[in-house]
């Protein structure tokens, strides 16, 4: 067994970075010795666990299981070295933390430097990313996001929440010049790519009944800025946090359509991966959240 323990370690990096380059390079070998490597394990096992073509690498059969079933092994593995070593010293090792690139600036970042500060030997990176990484993939260990969340195979803690805003600029409301919400249904959108169903909303009125709107999205971002941008530069109607937009509203950039209306309240959420139990620092981490971010 002991032989294949490195083979093993090469052939997860090469499905995790979704080639043999990508691998050797991530575990400083070359290419040629990560092959060698996988090819060696395969032989052991007298069964294929990749099949490689011009495009790329894909799993067999074989593969998958072998991958689902070392991977916990391995994982497993660095959790005890984790657990051990933060249950006998200050918090250390590395943090991986993952949000908006938006939510980072405005909030993050200047949290992340005061949990530095009080745990300084704790090595943090941060990816600004609008998309959902794979937190299992990208090895990432919180990743921060807002809104719905639709994937239960990550397990996650609510952290606050905020209000959005309907908004338009005062020159495109000029030209369009809707009066009832159920024109909305009918104009230019500005989508967020992020969001499942980012053109349909439910508007709630404090005496009168819900209106569902079912909007036309024509222009799409996957950033919030980006979509502020092209609100503020006339393309259309967009909802937004109102974090974003709170001085946009106050010069007159921005102005909020109906605003005896109201949209749902959106969540900030913490999520990690359920395949493990969740590490010290992690559980620090979201505890110094809870006592410290305010929207």
């Amino acid at each position: 067994m002991q032989p294949h323990l490195n083979r093993i370690q090469t052939f997860l990096a090469v499905v995790e970075c979704g080639s043999f380059t990508r691998a050797a390079e991530h575990l400083f070998i070359s290419k040629a010795v990560a092959s060698i490597h996988v090819k060696t394990l395969e032989e052991a096992l007298n069964v294929p666990l990749l099949i490689r073509n011009t495009r790329g690498i894909a799993l067999t059969e074989a593969g998958k299981e072998f991958y689902q079933d070392f991977k916990a092994i391995f994982d497993n593995i660095q959790n005890a070295f984790d657990h051990v070593t933060e249950r006998h010293h200050s918090l250390a090792g590395r943090l991986r933390i993952t949000s908006t690139t938006e939510f980072g600036e405005k909030f993050l970042l200047s949290l992340i430097s005061q949990f530095c500060a009080l745990h300084p030997q704790l090595e943090v990176s941060y990816f600004a990313d609008s998309a959902l990484n794979d937190l299992i993939t990208e090895r990432i260990d919180l990743a921060i996001r807002l809104g719905t969340l639709n994937d239960s195979s990550l397990k996650s803690r609510r952290l606050a929440s905020f209000d959005i805003k309907l908004v338009a600029s005062p020159s495109w409301l000029k030209q369009n010049p809707i009066t009832i919400p159920i024109e909305l249904n009918k104009v230019n959108w500005i989508a967020n790519s992020n969001l499942e169903h980012p053109t349909h909303w439910e508007l709630k009125h404090p005496i009168h009944s819900s209106i569902n709107i079912r909007g036309k999205a024509k222009y799409i971002s996957n950033t919030s800025s980006a979509i502020r941008s092209l609100a503020i530069s006339g393309l259309g109607v967009a909802v937004l946090p109102e974090w974003i937009v709170d001085k946009d509203l106050e010069s007159g950039n921005l102005v909020t359509l109906f605003p005896e209306y109201r949209l749902p309240k959106q969540d900030v959420t913490v999520i990690f991966p359920n395949n493990t139990q969740i590490l010290r620092k992690s559980r620090v981490f979201i505890d110094f959240l809870l006592e410290t971010l305010t929207i």
